[in-house]
Order: C-alpha cells, then sequence, then structure tokens
C-alpha cells in the first residue's frame, strides 16, 4: 500500500479567491506568499475538504456559494478519490465524495485516511489517547502488534462466552418454570401419538366418507338397479333390430359393445356399493381425533407438521436445560481460562509497550531539539488503565517544553506551534525507525515555524524533507529556511482585477523561485543581496531550482 497524494485542488469564491487551481507534486510542497495573500485559504479549504465546520463568511462576496475540491490518490484503493465541499451564503453546507452526495460525517472519515491538518488552529489527532496509543505500537512493532492480535482474540472469546452464558439464563427458578412447562407440553405432543405430517387432510377425507355412507350406498344402489333392469336389456334390444341388415354391421357391433360395457359398469356400482362401511364407531373415533388434533394446533402449530416441530424444539430446550448446570459448569471454566488469556495477551503489550517507550521519547525529544525546542523534555508514559480493545493500559505523551517545567500532557504543556513541531516530531521519528511509511495521509503543516527563523527554520526544512520521503507532506510557511528544502514551491499572489482582489497561485521555479525566496528574506525581491541568500539556501538544501 502506497502513501496518500493530493494530486489537485480547486477553489472558487473563497474568501478573495475567485478561482484557484494547483495541481501538486510528489515530495515536500511548500506554499509562500506575502500576509494576506490568501495562504490561510489554501488551509481553510484543506480544512473544509477533512469535514471542518463551514462558515457562510468565508463565501467571496458577491457569490452564492463557495466550492472546494481535491483529486486524491487513494492509498486503499489505488484509484483516484475526489472530495468536494460546497459552503453557501445560506443554508447548510454540502458534501461530496467521487460526485456522491454524502454527510460531512462520511467526507471527514473518506479524507481522514487521505489528509492529515496539523497547525495552531487545526484539530490535533495526536493529542488522542487511542492515537498516541497506536504511534507507540507502530514504534513498539511485531511484538505489540502480536500481543494486541492474541488479546483482542482472547477478548472476543470472553464476549462469545458472555453471550452462551446469558443465552442460557441465569435464574434457577426460571429455568425450572420453564422446564415444567415443556415437559407437559412434550408429555401432550407424544400423549397424541403424532406420525403423519398429513394426518389432518387424510382425518378429514376419512370423515367426509363416514359421514355420508348410508346416503352413498343408496345411490350406489339405485344406479345398479338402473344398469341391470333397462340398460342392458335397452341396449341388448337395440343392437337386435339390426341383425341382418346389409350395410349396419358397425353400427350393431357397437351397440353390442354398449351391452357389454354397461354390464361391466353396473358389477363395478354393485362392488362400491357392497365396499361402502357404515361404522357409526369409526365416524365417532375420527371426529374425536380430528378435535384432538384441532386443539394441539391452536398451541402447537397449524398442521401435524408444524407440531412435530414444535415438539423437536421442544425435547431440545428440555435437554439443553436439563444438562444446563454441567453445560454452565463447563462455559465457566472456558471463561475462566478466556480470562486468564487476556491477561497474559495485555501483559505481553504493555511489556512491549513499556520497552519501546523510551526509545520513541529519546527519538521525539532529540527531533524536538532540532526543532527549536532546546529545553524540551519528553516522555511516553505507559500506566494501567481500565481494558479496552487497545489493551489495559493509558500510553500518554508527556512534554515538559521548558526549562523547570513538570511533564504534562501535551494538550496542556504546548501551545499551538509546540504542537505541530511535537507532530512532525513523533512522524520523523516513526519514519527513522521504519514504521508508520505505508498507507499514510497527505501531512498539511502550518504555523510549524512559529517564533523560529535562522538555522531552526532550515532544521524544520529538513525534518519536512526527510518526512517526504515517505509520503506527500503541504507546508504552508513564510520562512525562506523552510521553502528552500521543498521540491515544489507555491506562490499565492493577490492582486487587483476590474476594482476587486483576486488570489492566485501558481508554481515557481528556476529565476521565479530565487525572486520568491528573496522576498521572503528581504521584503523585496530585486536585492542582489537577497538574492544570493535565497541561492544559497536553495543549494545548501540541494534542492532544485
Amino acid at each position: 500500500m502506497s502513501a496518500a497524494s493530493l494530486l489537485e485542488l480547486r477553489v472558487s469564491d473563497l474568501g478573495i479567491i475567485e478561482e484557484l487551481s494547483v495541481v501538486f507534486s510528489p515530495g515536500l510542497t511548500v506554499v509562500t506568499g506575502e500576509t494576506g495573500a490568501g495562504k490561510t485559504l489554501v488551509m481553510t479549504a484543506l480544512a473544509l475538504l477533512g469535514g471542518a465546520r463551514a462558515d457562510a463568511g468565508t463565501v467571496r462576496s458577491g457569490a452564492s456559494e463557495a466550492r472546494v475540491e481535491g483529486r486524491f490518490l487513494d492509498p486503499a484503493t489505488g484509484e483516484d478519490t475526489v472530495l468536494a465541499r460546497v459552503v453557501p451564503v445560506d443554508g447548510r453546507s454540502r458534501a461530496y465524495v467521487d460526485g456522491r452526495l454524502a454527510t460531512v460525517a462520511e467526507l471527514g472519515e473518506v479524507a481522514g485516511r487521505l489528509l492529515d491538518i496539523h497547525g495552531q488552529h487545526a484539530h490535533q489527532g495526536l493529542l488522542e489517547p487511542a492515537v498516541q496509543t497506536a504511534l507507540l505500537d507502530a514504534f513498539a512493532g511485531a511484538p505489540a502488534n502480536e500481543a494486541r492480535v492474541a488479546y483482542r482474540a482472547a477478548r472476543d472469546e470472553v464476549r462469545r462466552i458472555d453471550a452462551a452464558l446469558a443465552a442460557m439464563g441465569g435464574d434457577a427458578r426460571a429455568r425450572a418454570r420453564e422446564l415444567d412447562l415443556l415437559t407437559f407440553q412434550i408429555d401432550e405432543l407424544e400423549a397424541a401419538g403424532l406420525v403423519d405430517p398429513d394426518e389432518v387432510d387424510a382425518l378429514a377425507l376419512e370423515e367426509a366418507r363416514l359421514a355420508d355412507a348410508d346416503a352413498l350406498r343408496d345411490a350406489l344402489a339405485a344406479a345398479y338397479a338402473v344398469l341391470v333392469g333397462s340398460g342392458v336389456d335397452a341396449a341388448g334390444a337395440a343392437a337386435g333390430a339390426l341383425t341382418g341388415r346389409v350395410g349396419l354391421e358397425e353400427q350393431q357391433a357397437r351397440l353390442l359393445g354398449l351391452q357389454s360395457e354397461i354390464q361391466e359398469a353396473a358389477h363395478d356400482l354393485r362392488d362400491a356399493r357392497d365396499a361402502v362401511v357404515v361404522d357409526p364407531q369409526r365416524l365417532a373415533a375420527v371426529q374425536e381425533r380430528r378435535r384432538l388434533l384441532r386443539e394441539l394446533g391452536r398451541k402447537y402449530g397449524s398442521g401435524c407438521g408444524e407440531m412435530l416441530g414444535f415438539l423437536d424444539e421442544a425435547r431440545a430446550r428440555r435437554d439443553e436445560l436439563a444438562s444446563h448446570d454441567a453445560r454452565a459448569a463447563a462455559l465457566e471454566s472456558e471463561r475462566a481460562e478466556a480470562v486468564i488469556a487476556v491477561r497474559a495477551a495485555a501483559a505481553r503489550l504493555s511489556a512491549a509497550r513499556r520497552a519501546a517507550a523510551d526509545d520513541l521519547a529519546a527519538g521525539i525529544a532529540e527531533r524536538l531539539v532540532r526543532l527549536a525546542m532546546p529545553s524540551a523534555r519528553l516522555q511516553v508514559e505507559v500506566v494501567a488503565g481500565p481494558e479496552t480493545d487497545d489493551g489495559a493500559d493509558r500510553v500518554t505523551f508527556l512534554l515538559a517544553a521548558n526549562t523547570g517545567e513538570p511533564f504534562r500532557p501535551l494538550a496542556k504543556a504546548a501551545s499551538g506551534g509546540e504542537l505541530a513541531r511535537a507532530m512532525l516530531a513523533v512522524r520523523v521519528a516513526l519514519h527513522a525507525a521504519g514504521v508508520g511509511t505505508e498507507g499514510v495521509p497527505v501531512l498539511v503543516f502550518d504555523e510549524v515555524y512559529a517564533g523560529i527563523g535562522g538555522e531552526a527554520g532550515s532544521a524544520v526544512g529538513r525534518e519536512l524533507k526527510a518526512l517526504a520521503a515517505s509520503g506527500d507532506v503541504i507546508c504552508v510557511t513564510h520562512l525562506a529556511q523552510v521553502a528552500a528544502h521543498a521540491d515544489t514551491q507555491v506562490v499565492v499572489t493577490k492582486r487587483a482585477v476590474q476594482d476587486r482582489t483576486v488570489a492566485m497561485a501558481e508554481v515557481v521555479s528556476g529565476d521565479d523561485r530565487i525572486t520568491e525566496l528573496s522576498r521572503m528574506l528581504a521584503g523585496v525581491g530585486e536585492s542582489e543581496h537577497a538574492r544570493r541568500h535565497a541561492a544559497e539556501l536553495l543549494g545548501a538544501a540541494g534542492s532544485r531550482t
């Protein structure tokens, strides 16, 4: 999996930006420009793509809405993903993912794997305990990862066993009542002697025959009498009338055949009449059986098939309840083993974290010194905490930003610029350790240079450049020492167009880049001294002009 990339950014009607389009290149990209030129609006645009709160006040005067679009290479899919945000003057903002309307939360979820924004006024993911834990685990490597997998598997097993125990029921009296009811139901169904799923239909047909037996015999007897009497004689007389008549032989043969068929039909009617059984006792038994099945059907199912199914389920549940104590004991034993496995895996995970904590803290602190925080000290504290899916530890990054200050959590110990530099130091320390280089989002830094300059600025540039080796980095800066290390420099300028101020952006190179760096150094772009200094910065940074 490769790292995410921001391929293109388009902004329209945002602040003083009327229409801005930037195509980004891999590596470190710096965005520079004079104060008020619109650099901050680039950060605002990226923040909107990341799901930040929209402010209708940022819409360009005279426009109905602002629009931001970003085309990214998504490391999760290997395909381009287009994020868009529309901020109207009136109404709620709209979000889009690959042209599909989405909620801002959905946009933020997708952007979370594509963008990671760090600045004095941006949300700092580094402050989240879960993020700090994940960073330490990434640094600890295989020992932490293997222990965490084992820990989560053991917790899942405990949850499975708890669910099985809950399904069994924990109230002995409730189980006894259910067992009594099941026993009664099973006895009632077994006493009915259910065997044939189609018995209800068969009994209905038999009852109909038995209830109509007398009338059926009378009907068969009447039909037989008609055929034996006039039927056979009529067919014979008709055949005799044609005897000896030339040309009527075929008709005579048909009449003789008909006489024979009538005789056979009469015999069949007689046999059917003799087979009819008039059995009041059997009829009463069938009716009683049907009544019983109707009563059972009201409780256990509409037919014998459903009642037999109910009987099977009741027997299975009865057996389960009967063996409850043994099954519960077995599950409790399994649970005890799973809890031991959870604690053992949690202990291994804690040990792996503690073993890596000092090395990670030292690597971050070393880079904080390079980033103009010479007195900074950092600790990665691992203490016992409540059990969660991330283990039984509470991981906290503690910072003492200045000499004599106590260690405190980052959120309380660092200013906005210090937080951004801490994030940069963490990222570079992980990169130096060879972790966190796959699937990383585009890192965006703003104000990481706050309060520094000179060699410290160059150090920030070098760290950003090193970080960009594992994924794209975008930095908004006014420090030439930082900008000199960039692979690509984008300059934001503003100018008056038809009595309106318009911000524009373009990629500079060659002499134009030297001019921009000299402006950043001296406030002007034509100072020969500043231009020589700019060229020296580029040369020292090893950057292309």
